[in-house]
């Protein structure tokens, strides 16, 4: 079977990233990341996530992001805006995406994967520069250049199957798919519970997408 390394937080996109994985036939390898950041209830449901999709395995590796700060995600001096803001956000963790995808590529090497998927969007999303096509492509040179497998020929494909998709186009799919929302966590500031705060730029959007797709939401608010 194909195999593919899945990065998975515990929120929205990531849960529907998986499932779509699983859709096409990949044996999945699920990736989360203890990087410092504020909503650790995201990890809990990460692990709940990959557990009832019978991943071959999931790794949460331990990145202290926080020792460099400069996001509000990982340094608590920072406020979480809870009104639209202007540019990239305070909430934008500098280079995280790739850090995280340079971790889930070495496991790909390790595990002779054929892909890695990542819930990155480019539509409904906060603004944020590492989520955008270009730099899925640059990075998919970087793959390409960097690795063994793509020297040998044998390039690790990078998916972003809901780059181009809406909020509410992300979750019709899942929920064709039979994802289970409620067990996702995709407030920047959720309590210890997994309750979302409602009023952060990811539980907005969040909403919206509910609003949009007609379906009801199942999000725990505080």
């Amino acid at each position: 079977m194909k195999k593919a390394i899945v990065l998975v937080s515990g929120g929205l996109d990531s849960a529907t990233c998986l499932a779509i994985a699983q859709a096409e036939g990949y044996a999945c390898y699920a990736l989360s990341f203890d990087y410092g950041q504020r909503s650790v209830s995201e990890l809990a449901a990460a692990a709940r996530l990959a557990e009832a999709a019978g991943v071959v395995a999931h790794k949460t590796l331990p990145i202290d992001m926080g020792a460099i700060g400069g996001s509000a995600l990982t340094d608590r001096s920072i406020a979480v805006p809870e009104q639209e803001t202007q540019g990239i956000p305070v909430t934008y963790v500098p280079a995280r995406n790739t850090v995280f995808l340079s971790y889930a590529l070495a496991w790909a090497e390790v595990v002779s994967a054929e892909a890695i998927f990542i819930g990155v969007n480019a539509l409904d999303y906060s603004g944020y520069p590492d989520c955008r096509p270009e730099y899925i492509n640059a990075f998919q040179s970087l793959i390409d250049l960097a690795t063994k497998a793509g020297v040998e020929g044998k390039s690790i494909a990078l998916r972003t199957p809901l780059i181009d998709l809406t909020k509410a186009e992300i979750i019709d799919v899942g929920l064709r798919l039979g994802v289970d929302y409620a067990a996702t966590v995709s407030c920047y500031q959720a309590d210890e519970d997994g309750r979302a705060c409602g009023r952060c730029d990811s539980c907005r959007l969040r909403i919206k997408g509910f609003v949009d797709a007609q379906s009801e939401d199942p999000t725990r608010y505080r």
